[in-house]
């Protein structure tokens, strides 16, 4: 990394939750959930993978401003699209950090965070298994930023989905080249290629493919057939 292009405090965020995972306090910094839409028709759908359920579920949880992008401000994404959970919830809304918000309200928040593109995570610390549900950016977001600047794609944990293809209603449009921040649906050649390696399994290109050609299906199932490892549709 060049010296102008560091960032020491998110190189000294990375250090602390590489120390937690070494040391089996957490299982990763975060883990990528699905969007919502993404999983409309599934049959099967985990419900521990899906953010509404997993506030659902939670004793208490309220809504709060991105600390990422309040800091960086390098995109107009929204701001008010991530949740704090039990006891972080409490102390949040105590000090005025964060507003209780009923389902209805969580539902639209994260349709917002998804006609944005957002990707949502979950987020661990020792204390609390999951604390915190954002919608993140690749452009402030230190879970993201890890991967893609700090080159540490092993602290965030794929979902336990993948996009899967239908080649036949594929229409070449290239919404999901757009969506993909992955880097695993790319345009080659005026030819879309799916790197399922790199798929963390966020949702995005299904929210917005056109004919509707990309699905999700559990990560173990997925057996579509590929060619020195990239699938081409």
């Amino acid at each position: 990394m060049k010296k102008e292009e560091r960032d020491e405090a998110l190189e000294k965020r990375m250090h602390m939750f590489d120390r937690w995972v070494r040391e089996g306090k957490i299982p990763c910094s975060s883990k990528v959930i699905p969007v919502q839409q993404s999983l409309k028709f599934l049959q099967w759908v985990l419900p521990t993978q899906q953010v509404l359920d997993i506030l659902r579920n939670s004793r208490s949880f309220a809504l709060a401003d991105c600390l990422c992008r309040t800091r960086h401000k390098r995109c107009d994404n929204p701001l008010e699209v991530c949740f704090y959970t039990n006891d972080v919830a409490d102390k949040k809304v105590k000090t005025g950090g964060a507003r209780r918000v009923d389902l209805q309200e969580t539902a639209e928040v994260l349709k917002l965070a998804n006609d944005h593109g957002l990707i949502h995570l979950t987020i661990y610390n020792p204390e609390q298994h999951v604390y915190a549900l954002c919608s993140c950016c690749e452009c402030c977001c230190h879970d993201i930023e890890f991967m893609k600047k700090l080159s540490r794609p092993d602290l965030v944990a794929h979902a336990d989905y993948v996009a899967s293809v239908d080649e036949n209603r594929c229409l070449q449009c290239g919404e999901c080249v757009e969506r993909c921040i992955f880097g695993a649906q790319v345009m080659q050649s005026g030819k879309i290629f799916f790197h399922k390696k790199n798929c963390y399994g966020c949702g995005l290109c299904v929210s917005t493919c056109p004919p509707d050609a990309i699905r999700m299906v559990l990560r173990k199932n997925n057996n579509k057939k590929t060619l020195n490892g990239v699938e081409q549709y």
